[in-house]
């Protein structure tokens, strides 16, 4: 199978480069809320934002070169999503991210919030200096749908009410928009046409989607070592995923478990099972399938390149998680 460090490779200096000039970047800060943002950026993320950052930044450029301004767009894009990881740990009360101790629990969760706030204070702080007014909408939206796609999640805990296109709503504004608008805010950057923006925009929210469902079936069929946090958290924490749903289409009888929030003995070894025992799995896996195959039509258009043809394996990386 296809690692994501093999598949970064054609921008893995530039990979190692971004840690560095994360690393300092934090470095004026408070001592405990850099402490707390060093113990984010060792904890072995696989850096797959930054790194689509970097892939569509030199595909899209005229000599395959990096500008100052694509980098400083790809060290935004990660500083969103960690601190965007920080706040949803201390929402869940989750004990482990990426196989180590969450912030809150290392620290406390008056530190982990600050944490958090700190670098997307940090990220609007070098978005601004871009200066460039389309880039600051495109990621200012994302740091909105971040906070959006949380309160969308929250209201519907343990309901099963919840529709498929909610789910991929909540979905969207929490994973799928940073990949989207980073990827168009390099091609804006670069001043590319608008046809070529959408279809970039297209690929980062397609793969997004993808990402996320595939997220969502792991947490059924995978153990707490392969998923780096507890197994089956989210259905534990009354989120509702695509899994789910089907199987809720499936078996209604899942509804009651559910809207009772799992308050009895052996109601969430039931609710797996049933879960397991539907077609749910299936038709997550071809929502995926749908989802990869529409982000890799979407950059046919790049001139053939290492980092195109990166780009390209970026979807099937996605699925092969499931095998």
């Amino acid at each position: 199978m296809t690692t994501v460090t093999k598949l970064l490779l054609p921008v893995e200096l530039d990979l190692e480069n971004l840690l560095t000039e994360l690393r300092s970047l934090i470095g004026a800060g408070h001592p405990i809320l850099q402490a707390a943002a060093e113990h984010l950026f060792s904890a072995g993320g696989k850096r797959i934002r930054p790194g689509i950052v970097l892939l569509i930044s030199r595909a899209i450029s005229a000599n395959g070169e990096l500008s100052s301004k694509h980098k400083k767009l790809a060290q935004i894009s990660e500083m969103i999503h960690t601190a965007s990881l920080v706040h949803d740990d201390v929402v869940d009360d989750a004990s482990i991210r990426r196989g180590v101790q969450t912030v809150h629990n290392l620290f406390n969760h008056r530190v982990a919030v600050l944490a958090g706030d700190f670098l997307f204070a940090q990220a609007s702080w070098h978005l601004a200096n871009l200066e460039n007014l389309e880039v600051v909408k495109l990621l200012s939206r994302v740091i909105m749908d971040l906070a959006d796609g949380e309160v969308k999640q929250g209201l519907y805990r343990f309901s099963s009410e919840q529709s498929l296109s909610s789910y991929l709503e909540k979905s969207y504004c929490k994973t799928a928009s940073l990949i989207a608008n980073s990827s168009r805010a390099a091609g804006v950057l670069s001043e590319l046409e608008d046809d070529k923006l959408k279809l970039l925009y297209n690929f980062g929210k397609q793969l997004g989607l993808a990402f996320q469902v595939v997220d969502d079936i792991l947490d059924f069929t995978s153990d707490d070592k392969q998923l780096g946090k507890p197994a089956a958290s989210d259905l534990v924490s009354g989120y509702l995923t695509a899994p789910a749903l089907y199987a809720l289409e499936d078996n209604p009888a899942l509804s009651v478990l559910i809207e009772r929030e799992f308050s009895q003995k052996g109601d969430i070894d039931r609710a797996l099972q049933l879960v397991r025992d539907s077609n749910a799995i299936k038709k997550s896996m071809e929502l995926a399938e749908k989802f990869t195959m529409q982000a890799r039509e979407s950059i046919t258009w790049l001139e053939d390149s290492p980092y195109k043809r990166a780009l390209l394996e970026l979807p099937d990386y996605v699925l092969s998680r499931l095998y």
